[in-house]
């Protein structure tokens, strides 16, 4: 089989649960595993067994010092990192075997062992700083599975994060490496309180970070519009090796945590793209690494959209970019894209131009 998964009782289970309720809960991975099930998923995927990601390969993306009061803080006990980060005794397993998830089907991508890779894993990363926890996030896990990859070999690594709350620890950690471009569509302004069209990198990385602040209430069309306009284009420009996806389902419309409003349908256009894209551009080389969702429903939906794009045939790269403003049988068209996101669109569009556009591999230093 082309597509590789993950998907571990550490996730599952309650070696990871807050001491209080709590949205980030193994219940969320317990009803992703339930859809994926239903959606035969050990018939279109190959299970890859988890392990634990070493201290070396943590320490590619987390300081010393950091990692070094996280083992001296986190095994065995229970306590908070910030006022949302929680540990209990698992966690500390829990958090290493998600990045190590990452990891490994980064690499066995780059190896050729599979094509495609779903690392079903809990808690998320991209809040992670280098140096502290924040949002939920102990460990980086997409980006030490960027960093890990580069040393495997891929000379450039795409990280596109879906999730409604800006990525700030994965920018951080390569806003000055021209080796990862970073594309984020997200509420803004919203928690974390980065992500502004302006932050486009800084220094020998300038042009690799591409942000776009959607207004809450963004829908499906108005993602697709950032997908068609801003994301695709960047990539064919970039033209990685390696396509990593920090997939948060929390711009389902009913989701707790944020206010937008995509659906199933929205999740469908945004996986098949990269699909498409990474078949075009990287030899199908993606994997996909889940972040935020904390309406159960609207995450099993999204694990769903994911698994049916990655196991799908290889179709051609502008046919999934969209979804059509054409409605089917039972369905509602698809409603316009907002003024709002037009000028989000717009003043991205305009920060990127202004430092030269995304690079291409002829351009990077």
């Amino acid at each position: 089989m082309s597509l590789a998964y993950v998907l571990d009782p550490l996730f599952t289970g309650a070696a990871h649960r807050a001491p209080e309720p709590h949205p980030e809960r193994p219940e969320r991975l317990v009803a992703v595993q339930d859809a994926l099930r239903a959606a035969k998923l050990a018939e279109r995927a190959t299970r890859v067994a988890a392990r634990a990601a070493t201290e070396t390969e943590l320490g590619l993306v987390h300081s010393a010092s950091y990692l070094s009061d996280l083992i001296r803080v986190v095994p065995g006990r229970s306590g908070w990192l910030d006022g949302d980060t929680y540990f209990v005794p698992g966690t500390w397993d829990a958090v290493r075997t998600a990045a190590g998830a990452v990891v490994d089907l980064s690499r066995a991508v780059l190896d050729g062992r599979f094509q495609r890779g779903l690392a079903l894993v809990r808690p998320p990363g991209h809040h992670a700083e280098v140096d502290r926890a924040m949002g939920f996030c102990l460990l980086n896990n997409v980006a030490i599975a960027a960093a890990a990859a580069r040393a495997h070999g891929a000379a450039r690594v795409a990280i596109i994060d879906w999730d409604v709350h800006h990525g700030n620890g994965t920018q951080h950690c390569f806003e000055a490496d021209p080796g990862v471009l970073f594309l984020s569509c997200h509420q803004y302004p919203f928690y974390p309180g980065t992500g502004a069209p302006e932050e486009v990198g800084v220094g020998a990385g300038r042009g690799t970070t591409v942000n776009v602040g959607l207004s809450a209430g963004a829908g499906d069309a108005d993602y697709a519009a950032v997908f068609e306009q801003v994301f695709v284009p960047a990539l064919r420009r970039y033209r990685p090796d390696l396509m990593i996806i920090s997939a948060g389902f929390d711009s389902y419309a009913d989701d707790p945590l944020a206010g937008m409003r995509v659906t199933e349908r929205g999740f469908q256009a945004m996986a098949g793209t990269i699909r498409a894209a990474a078949d075009e551009l990287c030899g199908g080389r993606v994997v996909a690494s889940l972040e935020g969702g904390y309406h159960l429903d609207g995450l099993s939906r999204g694990a769903q959209t994911l698994l049916a794009a990655f196991s799908a045939p290889p179709r051609a790269p502008d046919s999934a970019i969209a979804p059509s403003a054409e409605a089917g049988p039972g369905q509602a068209a698809s409603p316009a894209l907002s003024s709002a996101t037009a000028e989000a669109i717009a003043r991205t569009e305009a920060a990127l131009a202004a430092v030269g556009g995304v690079p291409t591999p002829e351009s990077s230093p």
